[in-house]
């Protein structure tokens, strides 16, 4: 009775899948799955396909099909969409319908569960890659606006404002007080050193008067004038 029952369905899955099902014996064949996805705009992925293997054991449909899940030779790869990564989501996605339909043709359902499990999983991946965009879109506009947003000031807030405003006060203060005191201490050292020139060195400045320079500064000036004697 099993074996009828397979040639049945088999016939039945010709008439369904015209041109996806292909035998390879007697007992097994494939059936090609083009998922049906909503494509971006920009994006220019082909949808991915994937190939379904069914070998039918002895027993069946009072035991499981005995499943491969594929993608075609040379297929490109598929940016939310790996069938090694994900044959065991798939496989795990057609468990409960295996276990309903025992006893029962369950090829077509498998299929149809298989194709709505792939697609699925692609959609929620791009659900998940949108809601990561948006978030950082929204996490950027909010930087940006936090940039024309004062801050909100409470007690505690001003206070320690106003300690802060008042120590750079202070430190300004006392930059300038020292300033101020290097300067007054720059104009006495220089004075002082002023008062110990030598008369010549009063003369040869234009700061000596009559009698502004100092004994040891006689001998020069003397020879000074006798020069211009000489010269006159």
């Amino acid at each position: 009775m099993g074996r009828e029952d397979q040639i049945e369905e088999r016939e039945v899955l010709d008439s369904i899948f015209p041109d996806e099902i292909s035998d390879l014996s007697e007992t097994s064949y494939r059936i090609t799955i083009t998922l049906d996805i909503d494509q971006e705009e920009e994006s220019e992925e082909e949808a991915p396909i994937l190939i379904l293997q069914i070998s039918y054991p002895e027993a069946y449909p009072d035991v499981a099909p005995d499943l491969e899940i594929s993608t075609p030779p040379n297929a490109p790869k598929h940016s939310r969409f790996d069938v090694q990564e994900d044959k065991a989501h798939l496989m795990e996605a057609l468990q409960p319908s295996i276990e309903e339909n025992l006893g029962m043709a369950m090829v077509f359902t498998l299929v149809s569960t298989m194709k709505e499990a792939a697609e699925n999983l692609i959609m929620d991946r791009v659900t998940s890659e949108k809601n990561a965009r948006e978030k950082e879109i929204a996490k950027a506009e909010e930087e940006e606006n936090r940039k024309f947003q004062g801050t909100l000031v409470n007690k505690e807030k001003f206070l320690e404002w106003r300690e802060g405003f008042r120590k750079e006060l202070e430190e300004e203060e006392q930059r300038l007080r020292e300033e101020k005191e290097a300067e007054e201490k720059k104009k006495k050292t220089s004075a002082r050193e002023e008062t110990k020139l030598t008369g010549r060195q009063l003369w040869e400045r234009g700061l000596a008067g009559k009698g502004d320079y100092d004994e040891d500064g006689d001998d020069d000036v003397a020879v000074a004038a006798e020069k211009l004697q000489i010269s006159s």
